[in-house]
């Protein structure tokens, strides 16, 4: 697994490079101090883990990692316990507190070596291919185990990431499909699906009410369902899009 390293502590990432040593298949490719050099450092190597402090100058960890398309296995390293919350609502795999413990982080990587691995072990199938276009009026068949639907893609309020799933909303039904956000971004009309942030796709002809958040956020309320905060990159092209 390669790996790269982003903590502004020069001495904490001397630290961890020593720590990972112990494991022979991660290899560390890089190191940032900051979350611009992280980002050139991720499109540069592309690894397959990266372990990330929260808090540093010029913006912290979940300001990258909102700032990332898609992101690789995280692991934070922090010495704060407040974002560990925070830190598992990005889907991150460990949360490892400062000074890290060397058996913390080596179930850490146990867990980062069992995604890699299932990720590189699945079958490329037909299914698996992204697939032509998808318009609103298209219908789409539904299976979550035993129960089976046939959906018209704009009854759709909502796509969520739940685990390695997708939830869907429609009516009262919250199926789970086996798919990923990217992949269904990429087959759905983007003038009626739009991505809110890094966990949810919302239809846009289901907004109810929009109103101002948090750090120039947007938050939408759905109608007859939940409330989505628009990530800050996300609500500056939803201004964009349904700006005169």
């Amino acid at each position: 697994m390669n790996a790269l390293l982003v903590d502004d502590s020069r001495l904490a990432r001397i630290e961890l490079r020593h720590l990972l040593q112990s494991f022979p298949d991660v290899t560390v490719v890089g190191e940032a101090k900051n979350i611009v050099e992280a980002r050139a450092q991720l499109a540069q190597h592309q690894p397959d883990l990266l372990f990330l402090d929260i808090q540093m100058p010029g913006g912290n960890g979940f300001d990258l990692l909102e700032s990332l398309e898609a992101a690789p296995h995280v692991i934070f390293t922090t010495a704060y316990l407040d974002y560990a919350l925070q830190a598992f609502e990005v889907n991150a795999l460990d949360y490892l507190l400062k000074p890290i413990q060397e058996a913390r982080l080596a179930a850490a990587v146990a867990k980062a070596r069992q995604q890699v691995l299932a990720r590189s072990a699945a079958p490329v199938s037909p299914s698996a291919e992204i697939g032509p276009p998808l318009a609103a009026s298209d219908q789409v068949f539904v299976k979550d185990g035993e129960r089976c639907w046939f959906v018209r893609l704009e009854t759709i309020k909502l796509f969520e990431i739940n685990g390695s799933y997708t939830q869907i909303y429609f009516e009262q039904h919250r199926p789970l499909i086996p798919r990923t956000l990217q992949h269904l971004e990429a087959r759905l009309d983007p003038k009626v699906f739009f991505r809110a942030n890094r966990q949810q796709i919302i239809n846009l002809k289901w907004i109810d009410s929009i109103e101002p958040w948090f750090s120039n956020t947007l938050k939408i309320k759905l109608k007859d369902g939940p409330e989505v905060e628009v990530s800050r990159k996300q609500s500056v092209l939803f201004r964009e899009m349904m700006s005169l």
